[in-house]
């Protein structure tokens, strides 16, 4: 086969077999040349080339498919293709995989790129002191062996249906092996965009590589310039003005001024993309499930899916799983608002009153604080009294989240249950921004990874929403759809990505210029 969806891959199972990436489509239609603006939020002073750290937009964009590349990708219509790697097989239990690499392909240094750049590359992931949201899934390895400077193998630890889909993570980046830190100081990667300047937190400008693989297939800009506008306002008036050609994270509030401007272009759509308030389980008063479940039914949900989405999303039901997962449960019991239950399970704390600090930023997502406000409002007759603490934009990610008890976050989501589930409720990994310990979903979180039955699979998913839902520290009050906007003047293929905003976070390599 020559490219593989996530449901199909799961259908088939990973009997033994090569399963073939020929690359991305050809479009006839797009055309090469001129320099593309981007106006980009989720920007910050502490942003580098290193891929483990990248959380934000901003990096995310210019990381995968702009700079750098990865050993697989989905496509914007859900596919599993090749990247750097061009075909893959698996043993019948999907414990061994041997990956094909892409033969020819150099760095923008000249180097050559072969399976001990792979090595190297994903074993940062795990190295001593590492911080990498990407450790589960590196760390699942137990071996690498170099086959051949075009060939390596991986032994995991336990089967894993999915691990295809882990390597196109936005994390694990191909860096030149022996050079990694030069790599990431420079931003020196296979990707169609060399680095000509970065300013961390203000700009990146890069050119497009000449004799580039992807030639004719993908890259059709000349060069591009990323500026960082976290603010969402002055970012809907750079795109009305004209200063830039894109924009993320369409202020909601403002989407009707630009829909009705005929030089703009609104491209929205539904994926797992959620808005959160996690909180520390391991953390008083978070660590007594009671509270937890107060807070829980203290939340109008559908009252935030209409004032701070303004209905371009649906409600939420304290699980990470979304509306594009394939395993999707949305059959089980919808938490809402209820003051009685929430009063129930103060009582049960043995509290009256809960007095408790939420941490916000429009960093979080655009309306994080008006959020936390309705939030105040509702969950106040309970006698909880919520502070909502205003924190700055710059630096939220590195001095609030998963530092302080309860905050306001987002989740792009994952194209597989169990890449959302091992990357943020796996026990102990770097970006558990909950903390939450629960020893049944952690038993099912291993059993599921390997299970090939899909409808056991299912069954096996839909308990752990439901323990996450009715158990977890994390309140998911709504699904945001991805609501971005360019210029007119910009076109791009038949399908948009939903797995992350701007397509994806692949705009820069599928778009160009009519």
């Amino acid at each position: 086969m020559s490219q593989l969806n996530r449901r199909g891959l799961l259908k088939t199972g990973v009997a033994a077999g090569v399963i073939a990436a020929t690359g991305l489509p050809a479009r006839s239609a797009a055309t090469r040349g001129g320099t593309l603006r981007l106006g980009l939020n989720g920007a910050n002073t502490s942003d580098s080339f290193d891929g483990r750290t990248h959380s934000d937009a901003f990096m995310i964009n210019m990381g995968h498919g702009t700079v750098f590349d990865c050993l697989t990708e989905v496509t914007a219509a859900g596919e599993l293709i090749g990247e750097l790697a061009v075909s893959w097989e698996a043993s019948a239990d999907a414990k061994i995989w041997t990956f094909n690499l892409r033969k020819g392909v150099t760095f923008h240094n000249g180097k050559s790129f072969g399976a001990d750049d792979v090595i190297e590359s994903l074993g940062m992931h795990t190295a001593e002191g590492a911080k990498s949201a990407a450790k589960p899934i590196v760390s699942a390895i137990t071996e690498m062996k170099k086959m051949s400077e075009h060939q390596i193998q991986f032994t995991l630890a336990a089967g894993n249906a999915d691990f295809p889909f882990l390597l196109s993570d936005y994390h694990i980046l191909m860096y030149p092996a022996g050079m990694v830190d030069e790599a990431i100081a420079k931003g020196i990667g296979t990707g169609l965009y060399k680095v000509v300047s970065f300013d961390p937190g203000v700009r990146c400008v890069v050119a497009r590589v000449d004799s580039h693989y992807k030639d004719g297939r993908a890259g059709w800009f000349d060069g591009i310039e990323a500026i960082a506008i976290n603010d969402a306002s002055a970012r809907m008036n750079a795109l009305m003005t004209g200063q830039v050609d894109a924009v993320n994270r369409v202020d909601v509030k403002t989407e009707p001024l630009l829909r009705a401007n005929p030089n703009i272009n609104i491209f929205e759509v539904t994926g797992n993309q959620h808005f959160t308030f996690p909180m520390l389980t391991d953390q008083t008063p978070f660590d007594d499930i009671n509270v937890r479940k107060a807070l829980k039914y203290g939340i109008n949900r559908q009252e935030m899916v209409d004032k701070i989405l303004q209905g371009h999303g649906k409600v939420g039901n304290d699980h990470p799983i979304g509306p594009a997962n394939q395993y999707f449960a949305s059959d089980i019991p919808q938490i809402e608002l209820d003051i009685d239950k929430a009063k129930f399970y103060m009582k049960a704390a043995g509290l009256t009153e809960l007095n408790v600090d939420l941490n916000v930023s429009d960093a979080a997502f655009n309306g994080a604080t008006d959020a936390a406000q309705l939030y105040q409002a509702s969950a106040k007759g309970a006698g909880i009294n919520i502070n909502v603490n205003q924190e700055p934009a710059d630096g939220y990610w590195s001095n609030v989240w998963l530092v302080k008890g309860w905050c306001a976050s987002y989740w792009s989501g994952r194209a597989t249950e169990d890449w959302m589930f091992s990357t943020a409720y796996e026990s102990g990994v770097p970006w558990n921004d909950t903390h939450w310990e629960n020893a049944r979903f952690q038993e099912l979180l291993i059993s599921a990874r390997a299970e090939l039955d899909s409808v056991k699979r299912r069954d096996q998913y839909t308990e752990m929403q439901i323990l996450c839902s009715e158990q977890g520290g994390q309140i998911v009050p709504m699904y945001a759809n991805y609501v971005d906007a360019a210029s007119s003047k910009l076109a791009h293929g038949a399908n948009l990505g939903n797995s992350f905003q701007m397509d994806s976070s692949r705009l820069t390599e599928r778009w160009w210029f009519t």
